[in-house]
């Protein structure tokens, strides 16, 4: 596959904010987080404008197929728009894939950013039409007062730049919930990366959020797993048995002997998934048997949170001082 990468964005870049999976209005109801989003785009140098649709909200705190869909379309038609960022995740973006017009977003190729149910419709345009899109925060996710500023350079490093970021383990995490009460946060510490197995390896990046990622296998949009390496993270209503059933059979793929590595995102606390687990899993998968393995990194549903190119590449290392070079973005 050809793989296209969507122009940089720049100072004065338009950004289209739209909801493919939950609306916009459960995310803005009693707070001011949307000001403090907006701010923070701003100082970024970015012009945002919203879908005309972000705002409806049905029973499943989202809006009709086809208003998500018509969304979509129009911002991948707009010359004015250059990219576009997802309000938030949910549950359900992968039900507009049969009517998402794929030829007309590979003749338009933007930056599309998101994360969590997000990964479906990320890796079916990527699988689809080559098109690179980006693992990274939501619009809301703009909205953290404090502590987000390694998410928002990171962020900015990958979107705004052409050159390689390097991505190594912090002092600290959040998993709170922010959106909630901005003034009452907690820095709670971590032992960095976590080496399940030591290695180094170098290729494509394909994954996301793993539940919503295998919602694609036996579709035409599930993406080759052949020769990538496997970026996947989980939130807090996943467990230790969850997990391991999810990632068994996603490496139950084709071309899973192949993979070059796997890098797991952060768990929420929430979620009961420990270090010794994740070695168990690892060690009961055959395919990644002497392969570089790192678990613990800073991509998921805790902040800080890194943006990653989908069909970009990366150099993983998985040493005793682990990092992440993503190489091409």
């Amino acid at each position: 596959m050809e793989y296209v990468f969507p122009p940089k964005l720049r100072p004065g870049s338009h950004v289209r904010v739209v909801a493919p999976a939950r609306s916009r209005a459960m995310t803005t109801a009693g707070n001011n987080n949307a000001v403090i989003a907006e701010r923070h785009l701003a100082d970024l140098g970015l012009r945002i404008s919203y879908g005309e649709h972000v705002d409806e909200r049905d029973r499943y705190d989202s809006s009709s197929i086809a208003s998500r869909v018509a969304d979509l379309h129009a911002a991948y038609v707009d010359p004015s728009v250059d990219a576009l960022l997802t309000v938030i995740g949910g549950f359900n973006s992968n039900e507009l894939l049969p009517h998402v017009d794929f030829d007309l977003i590979g003749d338009n190729p933007k930056i599309l950013c998101g994360y969590s149910d997000i990964t479906a419709l990320q890796n079916a345009i990527t699988a689809t039409t080559g098109v690179v899109t980006y693992s990274g925060p939501h619009w809301s996710t703009f909205g953290m007062r404090d502590l987000g500023e390694r998410t928002r350079e990171w962020f900015r490093q990958t979107l705004m730049s052409n050159d390689p970021v390097v991505v190594e383990p912090g002092t600290w995490f959040t998993d709170d919930l922010w959106f909630l009460d901005q003034a009452n946060r907690t820095r709670l510490p971590t032992d960095g990366w976590w080496v399940l197995h030591p290695g180094q390896a170098e290729g494509r990046i394909v994954g996301g959020n793993l539940c919503t990622l295998n919602l694609l296998q036996g579709t035409p949009y599930m993406p080759s797993i052949a020769d990538m390496v496997l970026f996947v993270e989980d939130d807090e209503i996943s467990n230790p048995v969850e997990f391991r059933r999810d990632i068994h059979s996603l490496m139950q793929q084709p071309g899973a002997e192949t993979v070059r590595a796997l890098v797991i995102g952060r768990f929420q606390q929430a979620s009961g998934v420990s270090r010794e687990d994740l070695r168990a899993l690892v060690a009961d998968i055959p395919s990644l048997g002497g392969k570089p393995v790192l678990a613990n990194v800073d991509f998921g549903h805790t902040n800080p949170v890194m943006t990653f190119p989908i069909g970009g590449t990366v150099q993983v290392v998985a040493t005793e001082n682990p990092r992440l070079t993503v190489t091409q973005h």
